[in-house]
């Protein structure tokens, strides 16, 4: 039988995916179906005065107009963390595109003309839409202080403030002292498949949502509670998705189509615009504050930091973006005395959520650059400036956590090498290097249920979301692995919470490594038990009775699984289960909750070709090396590594979500908000794997998927800084930021930019 694991074999649903058969949420034919469209309010913060829906409902076919009166009082608030996102906007709007109401009619146009005749009196507000507003003294307040009546900073626009520091918390002596400010934009997912909110009432009293959600367990709880309703009565099914990138992560408006549902008695759909996806959720945008100590030969003394995150109108899962950003600021580096603060500021804007990379990105800008800048200023050269810092093998990172558990060095050095670091430049050519870095969720716990079937086919029943990373694929071979079986023979099913096990999260890189255990669990369970069934039916004590490579060995005999069901349950009758549970430790003394699993560590090489007269420039080549343990399917790990580089190139070089001075967004949609189109990508692109075999995860499986967004600005950055003896502190980096800069170095020449 062929070994599957390490093994590129064909993606499950590729084909699918790529020819426009895989049926997505908005595909979906339902019985009687309305169709719903959000009312929202030409203006970011206002006051609701009154809502007139009489006009609405006369139109032909509208079925129902569900406003904040039609809702439980006190209103239901939903979300991750705080229950602080109500299910409509009540009494005041907190962002250009928070909903007053919402429509249910026969067709999408129907629903939409009748939207437009909700009338809204309301009361335009002042909001702020900056870190420097937000927290600016008597700036208006974002959240009521009644919503956290127990928070320190609830007469603020401060949600919360993080503070870890090791070594001597006072050191600020060092031979060169660096501090600059750093700013990274607001940016958005840009899925493909834009949201999609499913809901219909289920007998006897309760709801089955239908959604585009990474994490349909945390959706399930999130719903059940802000109807009132048992877990055992709210059923999630998360549909098939094209992309997510975290956006999808987490509850948006399905408790409203599960209200809108239960009021007319039919499933209901919301289907939103990819202008309107935009308002849904985003990346939170950041300012990091950093002086860095270093000795003369290049060696961290210090690092000091503080980081404010833009998080929007709601808390979403933004405590952990920032605290989990902030407890890794010393990247990948030996820095021995460190102290980072961090706060999460909310803002009149659109909520910040889970984006790929999750709060690392907006902080590695910034210590990435505070390197180069060092280098720079010491003379010292850019890898070697590095390699001096990256701890060894074995070494702790953070202090109490999870010691370094690969080779970095190495890795850093195989990217620059495929780069061409050390050979000659053209004219106009720069290289740039960066280092991203991690932690993935601690403390989570995933199951899986795995059924070997009469003929010896297995069926794996998962919580895990497919969203076309290939993790249906990636436990066919796992599972094919552990039972002996051919890959062929296994089928996936996830996602539905009323029929698979319980996984917390499809994110943070975590499912190879946590689901991927469970699914070995689970498969060693069914092993033990057609080892025991083969026994009994054969008369023979069980210890003499043993399973491998897909076949039950009995003393006298070897049986396929399909001959040991059936000598236990007969002809065509039968079939074993194994239940696989994974669970990563919890420390309710650690500020996460428990040490990182593994550190998800990846290494960026670029080189750029810039015209001097215009600021446009090139990325000619772009390196990704990854230490990630064991690829159970090198093609897809390769993917996930060049997709999120790719999708980081255009947050370097182009994208930015810009709102007006009342909050409106200026770029919505694909004409007017930036990505990179196939005049964008690089010239040449290289994706290697690091393969030690020292994961926690199945056959020494490290997680891939967020590495590849993590830090490829700083290396884009590094690479024109050295093609223009120019620096930046300020994403995107767009040719017009680049030429603007060049004319200010001509006026002023910057001391610590390369020769």
């Amino acid at each position: 039988m062929p070994e599957h694991v390490g093994q590129s074999v064909k993606k499950s649903g590729g084909r699918e995916r790529v020819t426009g058969a895989l049926q997505f949420a908005a595909d979906m034919q339902m019985p009687g179906l309305l169709h719903a469209k959000l009312v929202t309010l030409d203006c970011a913060r206002a006051r609701i005065l009154s809502i007139h829906a009489a006009a609405a409902e006369q139109v032909e076919g509208v079925h129902c107009v569900l406003t904040p009166a039609d809702l439980p009082r006190p209103m239901p608030r939903y979300g991750p963390v705080e229950d602080d996102r109500p299910v409509l906007a009540d009494g005041e709007t907190k962002y250009y595109g928070d909903p007053v109401a919402v429509v249910a009619a026969e067709t999408e146009q129907i629903a939409a003309a009748a939207a437009e005749r909700v009338r809204v009196q309301h009361e335009e507000l002042p909001g702020v839409y900056t870190v420097e507003d937000a927290l600016a003294p008597g700036a208006p307040l974002v959240q009521e202080p009644s919503l956290r009546p127990d928070s320190p900073h609830r007469d603020s626009n401060v949600y919360n403030e993080w503070h870890y520091a090791w070594g001597e918390a006072e050191a600020d002596e060092a031979d060169l002292v660096i501090e600059e400010t750093y700013r990274f934009p607001m940016q958005v997912h840009f899925a493909i498949e834009p949201h999609v909110f499913a809901a219909a009432p289920d007998e006897p009293d309760g709801v089955v949502i239908w959604s585009t959600v990474q994490h349909p367990f945390p959706l399930r709880r999130a719903v059940a509670e802000s109807l009132g309703l048992p877990a055992a009565k709210v059923r999630v099914v998360a549909t098939e998705m094209g992309g997510a990138f975290g956006g999808k992560g987490y509850p948006k408006f399905e408790p409203l189509m599960a209200f809108l549902a239960l009021r007319t008695g039919r499933p209901v759909r919301l289907a939103l615009s990819l202008a309107e996806s935009f308002l849904a959720g985003r990346r939170a945008a950041g300012v990091v504050t950093m002086r860095s100590g270093f000795s003369r030969d290049g060696r961290f003394v210090f690092n000091r930091s503080r980081a404010d995150y833009l998080i929007g109108a709601y808390a979403d899962i933004t405590s952990s973006i920032v605290s989990k950003a902030a407890y890794i600021g010393c990247g990948a580096y030996r820095i021995p005395n460190l102290e980072v603060t961090a706060r999460a500021v909310f803002s009149h804007t659109p909520p910040a959520t889970a984006y790929r990379g999750f709060g690392a990105p907006q902080y590695l800008w910034a210590l990435e650059a505070q390197i180069d800048r060092a280098a720079r200023r010491l003379g010292i050269e850019r890898l070697q400036m590095r390699l001096r810092n990256i701890p060894d093998r074995g070494e702790e990172l953070i202090p109490g956590d999870t010691p370094v558990d690969g080779d970095w060095k190495q890795g850093l050095s195989l990217a620059a090498e495929a780069v061409g670091w050390h050979e000659p430049l053209p004219p106009g050519h720069g290289r740039g290097l960066a280092i991203g870095v991690k932690s993935p969720r601690p403390g989570a716990a995933s199951q899986a249920l795995a059924r070997l079937h009469h003929d010896g086919s297995a069926t794996l029943m998962v919580g895990t979301t497919e969203m076309g990373q290939g993790s249906k694929t990636a436990f066919s071979q796992i599972a094919a692995r552990a039972l002996g079986i051919p890959f062929e023979k296994i089928k996936v099913v996830c996602g539905d919470t009323g029929r698979v096990p319980f996984d917390a999260v499809t994110a943070s890189s975590r499912s190879t490594v946590c689901m991927g255990n469970a699914i070995l669990a689970a498969c060693e369970e069914i092993k033990r038990k057609t080892a025991a069934l083969a026994a009994d039916a054969h008369g023979v004590s069980a210890d003499r009775v043993s399973v491998s490579d897909g076949m039950v060995h009995l003393p006298e005999t070897v049986l396929n699984y399909a001959e040991a069901i059936c000598s236990s349950y007969g002809p065509g009758e039968g079939e074993v289960m194994g239940l696989g549970e994974f669970r990563l430790p919890r420390d309710p003394e650690h500020p996460l909750g428990g040490p990182a699993p593994f550190w998800e560590i990846i290494f960026f090489a670029t080189e750029v070709d810039v015209d001097r007269e215009t600021g446009q420039y090139r990325l000619t080549k772009l390196v990704t090396v990854a230490d990630i343990g064991k690829a159970i399917n090198p093609a897809a790990v390769k993917g996930q590594d060049e997709g999120g580089s790719l999708m980081s190139v255009g947050q370097a070089m182009m994208e930015q979500f810009i709102l007006d001075e009342r909050g409106r967004p200026v770029n919505l949609g694909a004409l007017d908000y930036r990505i990179p189109t196939t005049q964008d990508i690089p010239l040449r692109t290289e994706s290697l794997l690091v393969e030690n075999a020292d994961g926690p995860g199945p056959f020494g499986a490290k997680g891939v998927g967020e590495s590849g967004a993590t830090a490829v600005a700083p290396a884009i950055a590094s690479a024109v800084a050295q093609a223009t003896g120019a620096s930046f502190t300020e994403l995107p980096l767009t040719a017009e930021r680049v030429w603007r800069r060049l004319k200010q170095q001509e006026r002023a020449p910057d001391t610590s930019a390369p020769d």
